[in-house]
């Protein structure tokens, strides 16, 4: 996180909880900024300075806070007045919000994995197995199976609910490559049901997949994920 992520959050975070006796709410949203409007540095910089402040806040999971009390401590900090609350309160705070706002986004893509396996399951094609795990058979082989003990070479691409790509080999041009005992449970089990030549739509909740820490950077904590895996070899 850069510097200037780190005043943006403070200022936000701190902003939001000195506003603790007014209800919080989502700004209305103000007229858009037209280019032509940007007619000096100052003012693009200004702009620029916004878009990346919101872009970073809603990655951190806010999506609305007190706009008024924002604006003035945005504002004294600017003009250099002391703030209300000291450093340490200030971090204890951001690191506070932070891990509600996590638990929140947790909670929610557990429940929304669970909605959409249940729908999932009742779709003509999938199969279920006792772990939970769904697949569909795309293509079947005609090749050899692997073993949990078995290395293998497949190609696949990994995508969340809304369809965003996280992962994949066909981006990158090399298959991927390793032994089934070593990657996510969801994996181990359906490669082996899989035959060389065969492509599967997988469907593994977080269970099966990441779990609760999820994969930092990449995949976030309790998340269901779809992968199209083709198996080309038993190695």
């Amino acid at each position: 996180m850069t510097i200037t992520s780190r005043v943006f959050l403070l200022v936000a975070i701190s902003m939001l909880f000195m506003g603790c006796n007014e209800p919080a709410s989502t700004p209305s949203a103000p007229k858009p900024v037209a280019q032509d409007e940007l007619n000096s540095l100052i003012d693009s910089a200004s702009y620029a300075l916004g878009v990346q402040n919101a872009q970073f806040l809603k990655q951190e999971g806010v999506r609305s806070f007190n706009q008024d009390v924002y604006n003035r401590g945005f504002n004294s900090t600017l003009n250099d007045e002391e703030p209300v609350l000291d450093e340490e309160t200030l971090y204890n705070i951001t690191i506070a919000y932070r891990t509600e706002l996590r638990e929140e986004a947790a909670l929610k893509a557990k429940q929304e994995g669970e909605d959409f396996l249940r729908e999932n399951g009742t779709n003509e094609g999938v199969i279920t197995t006792a772990s939970g795990l769904q697949y569909k058979i795309i293509r079947e082989g005609s090749g050899g199976s692997p073993k949990a003990e078995d290395k293998v070479r497949v190609n696949y691409e990994g995508r969340f609910l809304d369809g965003k790509v996280f992962d994949s080999s066909y981006k990158s041009g090399v298959p991927a490559e390793f032994t089934l005992s070593n990657v996510i449970s969801g994996w181990t089990e359906v490669l082996q049901l899989m035959k060389e030549g065969s492509e599967y739509e997988v469907y593994l909740s977080d269970t099966l997949a990441y779990g609760e820490r999820g994969y930092p950077g990449a995949i976030p904590p309790n998340s269901t994920l779809i992968f199209k895996i083709e198996l080309l070899e038993v190695l």
